[in-house]
């Protein structure tokens, strides 16, 4: 048992302790008596500006003890010769988890991209070069360590655990099925306009029943869960716009299969690129998806990764979503929230915990293909270095793919192999 003496206990020093300890099987329990603290012959870990006798010590910042949201003056130090942030000049571990963990620039940089969206190249993490490391674990492990050999003793935490977790999000069902006569008509008459010959040749052989859709991958993904890989589905269900443009949701071929693909694999919610900007839209589209499945939706991942802190979550809870799988960027690989293991969000709005649970994913085929312009080989490098952190630190190596990306039609001709990659890294260990 950890005894950690503090001057006073908050939501958001519970949190921070509550990752780094208790989610490592590591067993305490705080105090802000000190003569308790004084006397007791408990392991003791001192969090605070006094100073006492026989335990470890590290100053606070100010950050896990505020009730609201400064931007504070933040600057690179060190802690157990891990890179660290110092807070207002304090060097503090704790707090740099908790800054993080939470996404708290994300409440006081107000940059975003064109699709309204925090993007890396805005983050602390990215701008520090460290965005590709697990920050949030390897502070708590420094904690731990800092602990373990100041003190001559073993806190044991739990083995890491890691998992390969394959997710695919369905923007567009098909590539030619199932779309509606206006549709047909305006695909054929870009295709000539832009002479994709292959496009067009390939969509009168799909229409005509001699080829298979380019984007009808989903027995593939069935034969990966059969592999023995927990594989989720984000299906989109907004009405078509610019940025949504999947199948109606009213099209009972479409919904067959929906259903159909649910009683194999995890089906969640894809909410539409507008369902960010009202809430009607969600809960639009959450009452299709629940009507198809029979049952609840619970898991969501944002279309277009568009994730507005705290509105998005708050939205999403308040219809009854207990998972999301958006955390992560569109631009860069890596690891948005400074760790790959499912955590809860803490909403910063409130100063207060929630039960909802975030699972950050570690990359997405858009980004290593369009936005970084990456070989498949130069892929499978970055992507081993991300796994490898994930290895060491534990966590869900989550990665984002589409049933279009996986058909090897078009510019993702051969892109299969990096997933395959992807699935097999384990094994390489």
């Amino acid at each position: 048992m950890l005894l950690i003496y503090v001057d006073e206990v908050t939501e958001r020093l519970i949190y921070t302790l509550d990752f780094i300890f208790k989610d490592r099987g590591i067993y305490f329990k705080i105090t802000n008596d000190p003569m308790y603290f004084e006397q007791t012959d408990e392991v003791k870990l001192n969090y605070s500006t006094k100073s006492f006798e026989n335990c470890v010590k590290i100053s606070p910042a100010t950050v896990l003890f505020d009730a609201a949201i400064f931007p504070y003056s933040i600057s690179e130090n060190h802690f157990e010769n891990e890179f660290c942030f110092a807070f207002d000049t304090i060097v503090d571990p704790f707090s740099s988890i908790f800054y993080v963990l939470t996404r708290m620039e994300e409440y006081v940089n107000n940059k975003r991209d064109e699709h309204d969206r925090f993007a890396a190249k805005y983050s602390i993490l990215h701008q520090h070069g460290i965005l590709q490391k697990a920050m949030c674990d390897r502070w708590s492990e420094a904690i731990i360590k800092h602990i373990e050999q100041k003190l001559a003793i073993s806190l044991s935490p739990w083995p890491i655990d890691v998992r390969i977790i394959p997710t695919f999000d369905i923007d567009n069902t098909y590539a030619f099925k199932w779309k509606q006569n206006w549709r047909l008509f305006l695909s054929t008459f870009k295709y000539w306009m832009k002479k994709d010959h292959d496009r067009l040749k390939r969509r009168s052989a799909v229409l005509k029943g001699i080829e298979k859709d380019p984007y009808d991958t989903f027995d593939q993904m069935i034969e990966i869960s059969r592999r023995g890989f927990d594989v989720h589905l984000f299906w989109l269900l907004g009405d078509y716009t610019k940025h949504d443009k999947n199948i109606s949701s009213m099209d009972q071929r479409h919904r067959k299969l929906i259903l159909g693909m649910s009683q194999k694999l995890k089906v969640g919610l894809h909410p539409s690129y507008r369902s960010n900007e009202a809430n009607f839209y969600l809960e639009r589209e959450k009452s299709r998806m629940d009507g198809i499945l029979g049952h609840e939706v619970k898991l969501s991942r944002q279309h277009f990764l568009k994730l507005s802190l705290p509105i998005t979550y708050q939205n999403l809870i308040k219809k009854g979503f207990t998972d999301d799988f958006s955390m992560g960027f569109a631009d860069e690989i890596g690891f948005r929230a400074g760790t790959a293991r499912p955590f809860k969000f803490f909403d910063l709005s409130t100063n207060s915990a929630t039960d909802y649970t975030i699972h950050p994913f570690a990359y997405m085929d858009g980004t290593i293909h369009e936005y970084k312009n990456w070989s498949i080989e130069e892929s499978k490098i970055e992507i081993e270095k991300i796994y490898r952190e994930v290895e060491k630190f534990g966590g869900d190596f989550i990665c984002i793919w589409h049933n279009e990306t996986i058909g090897n039609f078009s510019k993702w001709r051969g892109w299969t192999e990096v997933l395959d990659f992807t699935l097999n890294l384990s094994k390489k260990s």
